[in-house]
Formats: structure tokens, sequence, C-alpha cells
């Protein structure tokens, strides 16, 4: 079973908390994931914290741009140490 995001907040440096569907929480840093002309506007600081849900649980931003929940959940479950539970 795939978690999915429940809630996300914007951090400082392009760093995100979220809250999955199985209570896993934290901070994931997206500096590295920031690029192509997709992710180009999140750059600016007021476009990334305009981060949203989907139906779906993927997080994403005006214009298209979105990660899946299932690689920010491997992830953050791998900077936390715990047991994946996604997929």
């Amino acid at each position: 079973m795939m978690c999915r995001v429940v809630r996300v907040h914007p951090l400082s440096r392009y760093r995100l908390w979220v809250e999955f569907s199985d209570g896993l929480t934290g901070e994931v840093d997206l500096s590295d994931r920031l690029w192509g002309p997709a992710f180009e506007p999140l750059k600016e600081r007021s476009f990334f914290d305009r981060v949203s849900i989907d139906e779906f649980g993927a997080i994403g931003w005006p214009g298209g741009a979105s990660l899946a929940p299932d690689a920010l959940y491997k992830k953050l479950a791998a900077e936390v140490g715990v047991a994946e539970n996604a997929g």
C-alpha cells in the first residue's frame, strides 16, 4: 500500500515538512531536485511556498511541477532510519 502525503508545510532553504498517511513525518530537502524547466519557478521563494497536495496524495505546485509521494517517502524513511512501508 502506497502512503499518501496528508500534510505539507514549506520551510526555508527548499525544504518541506511532510506527514504521510501512516504517520511518518519529517523534513525533506528538495534543493537537489529543483532542476529542469518544470521546477525552475520553485526557486522563487514565494512560488515554492504555494505547495499543495493533490487528490492522489502527491505534492505539487501551480503550473504542473509535482513530486510523487513514494519517492518522498523513500527519501524521508531513509533519512530518519525507519523501515519503508510504501510501495
